[in-house]
């Protein structure tokens, strides 16, 4: 009768399909009793033998079904499904056929969560075969070859009945040698939504769309003006290029009716690549980055996206909210870094995406909560938490509204975990991607029909969806969206929505959260080495000029160190965690002493210079130079121990600090130089040095006394030699004159001897006379040994002798 209302364009009569349909319930109804229960042992397995149908091959071809259009008909739509079917076994199969099958409706969400689990196992219902010819022969399937298929089958040939979820299967049947009769070999289990009319109550589905990725930037920067800030790898890079998974969710993303969930620090880095930036290699080497246009093309259409959408803004770095407060709390510091990390939320994402982001929310990995990550979670300011069905549950026929109280003020916005995880683990396969897609459908459809109440419904996918996961959610979405029983509708709404009285309220205690994600935490160790860093970088930016420079990379980078991202990743996490510890080393070792080796003191005072280096690019300033001395009684430092100079020194340049010392004692003293912040506390490693003292010695000044006294007797010597000369000159004219007189003889005769003295010489000599006459008469000048000179000026060109 099917042909024949195929081939005349016509259906069957509604009685005709009224009875088909009830005799398939009623033929399927106890198959699939028999599917939900626990398999039992048949006689032939109690005997340890194999059954007749497992001894023929049975499941030895697979089938994959790779695409089922549309994913939810209504009337007079035509259903296409496609796949293949794989021989498997050892045989070649003759006679083999694809049937579409439709079994009874899967009328309760467990039943859908069971048959997905057992979706390919021939012992379970299969359905009755539409037949006719809606099937696709193959004369012969050889082993290990795929053969494809397409079967497309008008919706009225499948006898639907009611408003719900059915199964739909597809066979594989054909023969082997061994066992020359038809039977089925190999079966697909997929689910059928069927809604052909508006819901009269329809769902109010709220669906997270989160744009979340790894910590890719590092603490340091360049040094230039503009920081030049430094990705650890390319990977952001791949991740929004065309194809990549960033660029899949966005594009895809775009399209639906969703609320983004974003992590700010994601917004940051790359907004960071559409300036320069620079590339660190495995060697520790930079190169420039050149993915500028890239980056800037993603942040546009992103920003085209999310216009007019709800946006909701995670912590700085997306931080785990289950690690901090199962370990971290108990480490001082740790909360203030969430508070940071909220703080700087609303500009980030305001001067990126030119939108207010929600902030009221938190959302801890996989929903899952207890009291101390609820306490956690709200310290921050979020009034909400996104939990998941799996970890607040409820113990109800049906299926609550999201939004319940908790207490405190705090709202839990129960996400739906049947609707949450059907796109997680290996969606490569077009098969498993369309199997989610059937299977969060058929959930939400089942969910739908519970009561005749509207309800809100939240889902919560991964966090990092992969870029099949992230297209089965488009598609699955896309469909619900332009179903008849759901209408889309924004977190925040969904949290204000009317709680459920009977829903559960009671926040589970810290034992039943899952163990399996207690294993991937961060451990204690990690939140120390935080606090161990921080506090590096108080005592740090407080010599600083420019602090902002030092202060908000590393607070930036100590919130990644705290993101949920490093879960399943310890050895990357304590990488990263060291890594930015140890560029914090550096930088405050750029400010040091300069190691000085011994020093050497002559005398009972001296100067001893010690020198402050300052590598860093900006000046440093708030500092002390403490120098003290370890044996004050043999050097004082000035008048005490020590002393203390403030030191300031700009960027890229030393200073030569100079402290008076004075000695009591020859001998060996050791000093040590050290820099203090200005509130006291150490900063830098100390320089020790020995200073030598050796002080004057009476024999040392004996000799200097010794030369001093011959350097005074030798110059007497010369003094009083050169005055007798003088003497001597001036008394041989008198004698001349005398021995004239005697001869009577008042002229000269012609040819007598000549006076070697003319008067000319006379007058000078005199003149001489009288000048050392009237110089001044020194203390240590002896007594003149001859007559006074005359005191008269010397004649004009005459020489002086002296």
């Amino acid at each position: 009768m099917a042909d024949a209302a195929d081939f005349q364009g016509t259906s069957a009569s509604p009685a005709r399909r009224w009875l088909r349909r009830t005799g398939a319930l009623l033929a399927g109804a106890p198959l699939l009793a028999g599917l939900l229960q626990l398999p039992g042992a048949t006689p032939a397995d109690a005997a340890g033998q194999e059954s007749p149908q497992a001894a023929s091959g049975a499941g030895s071809v697979s089938v994959a079904v790779d695409s089922l259009t549309p994913s939810a008909p209504t009337e007079g739509d035509t259903v296409t499904v496609s796949g293949t079917v794989t021989n498997n076994g050892k045989q070649a199969v003759t006679d083999a056929h694809v049937d579409l099958r439709v079994g009874p409706q899967v009328g309760t969400r467990s039943s859908i969560d069971t048959l997905a689990r057992k979706s390919d196992d021939i012992q379970g219902p299969v359905g009755e075969e539409v037949g006719g010819k809606y099937t696709e022969k193959f004369p012969r399937l050889t082993p290990g070859v795929a053969e494809p298929f397409t079967i497309s089958v008008p919706v009225d040939e499948l006898d639907l009945g009611g408003d719900g979820v059915y199964q739909l299967g597809v066979t594989l049947s054909g023969e082997t040698a061994a066992q020359p009769w038809d039977r089925v070999l190999g079966i697909q289990r997929t689910f059928l939504p069927w809604q052909p009319e508006e819901a009269g109550t329809k769902t109010r589905t709220t669906f997270l769309w989160p744009l979340v990725s790894t910590s890719h930037m590092a603490a340091e920067t360049g040094s230039n003006e503009q920081q030049t800030p430094v990705f650890r790898d390319e990977e952001l890079a791949k991740e929004i290029s065309p194809g990549g998974r960033l660029d899949q969710m966005v594009s895809l993303g775009k399209s639906l009716d969703v609320t983004w969930v974003v992590d700010p620090d994601l917004l940051a880095s790359v907004d960071a690549m559409t300036r320069s930036y620079e590339v660190r290699a495995a060697d520790g080497t930079t190169t420039a980055g050149r993915n500028q246009e890239l980056a800037k093309k993603w942040l546009t259409e992103l920003q085209q996206a999310v216009a007019g959408k709800e946006v909701v803004a995670l912590p700085y770095g997306d931080p785990d909210l289950a690690s901090l407060a199962h370990n971290g709390t108990s480490v001082t510091g740790s909360l203030s870094h969430l508070k940071e990390a909220t703080d700087v939320v609303d500009d980030t994402v305001k001067t990126i995406l030119h939108v207010k982001p929600d902030t009221d929310f938190a959302w801890p990995v996989d929903g899952a909560v207890d009291p101390s990550i609820v306490k956690v979670a709200t310290s921050a300011g979020a009034d909400k938490v996104i939990a998941r069905g799996d970890s607040l549950q409820d113990n109800l026929s049906y299926t609550p509204s999201a939004a319940r109280p908790i207490g405190g003020g705090t709202t839990a916005v129960v996400a739906d975990a049947r609707m949450s995880t059907p796109f997680q683990g290996d969606l490569t396969k077009a098969s498993a991607s369309t199997l989610a897609v059937q299977r969060f459908l058929a959930q939400s459809l089942t969910l739908g029909l519970q009561t005749g109440k509207q309800r809100s419904v939240v889902v919560a996918p991964q966090r990092m969806p992969t870029v099949s996961q992230a297209q089965a959610m488009s598609e699955a979405l896309a469909a619900l969206q332009g179903g008849n029983w759901s209408e889309s509708q924004d977190l925040a709404d969904a949290a204000k929505a009317k709680p459920d009285p009977a829903a559960n309220t009671k926040v589970p205690p810290a034992s039943d959260y899952p163990r399996d994600l207690r294993r991937q935490e961060l451990p204690r160790a990690a939140f120390e080495q935080i606090a161990r860093t921080q506090g590096k970088l108080d005592k740090f930016k407080v010599i600083l000029t420019i602090q902002s420079r030092v202060v908000t990379p590393f607070g930036r980078a100590m919130n990644r160190e705290m993101s949920t991202s490093w879960r399943g990743r310890n050895v990357a996490a304590v990488g990263y965690r060291s890594d930015i510890e140890s560029y914090l080393d550096g930088l405050i070792d750029g400010v040091k002493l300069i190691k000085k080796t011994e020093t050497k003191l002559s005398g009972r005072s001296a100067t001893i210079p010690v020198t402050v280096q300052n590598n860093l690019v900006q000046g440093v300033e708030h500092l002390q130079l403490r120098l003290t001395s370890q044996n004050p009684t043999r050097l004082k430092i000035g008048d005490a121990a020590y002393k203390e100079q403030p030191v300031a020194v700009n960027g890229g340049h030393s200073q030569s600090v100079k402290f008076t010392t004075s000695a009591n004692a020859n001998g060996q003293a050791k000093v040590v130089a050290q820099l203090y912040t200005e509130d006291g506390r150490p900063y830098g490693d100390p320089v020790a040095f020995d200073v030598r003292v050796t002080e004057v010695t009476p024999t040392v000044m004996l000799v200097i006394g010794g030369g001093f006294l011959l350097l005074v007797l030798a110059g007497f010597r010369m003094y009083t030699q050169r005055k007798r000369a003088a003497a001597r000159e001036a008394a041989e004219p008198e004698e001349a004159a005398e021995r004239e007189e005697t001869a009577g003889d008042p002229q000269e005769p012609v040819g007598a001897p000549q006076n070697p003295h003319t008067a000319g010489d006379r007058r000078r000599e005199e003149s001489a006379a009288g000048s050392r006459a009237g110089a001044p008469e020194q203390p240590s000048d002896p007594a003149p040994d001859t007559a006074a000179e005359s005191a008269d000026p010397s004649g004009t060109g005459e020489r002086v002798d002296r």
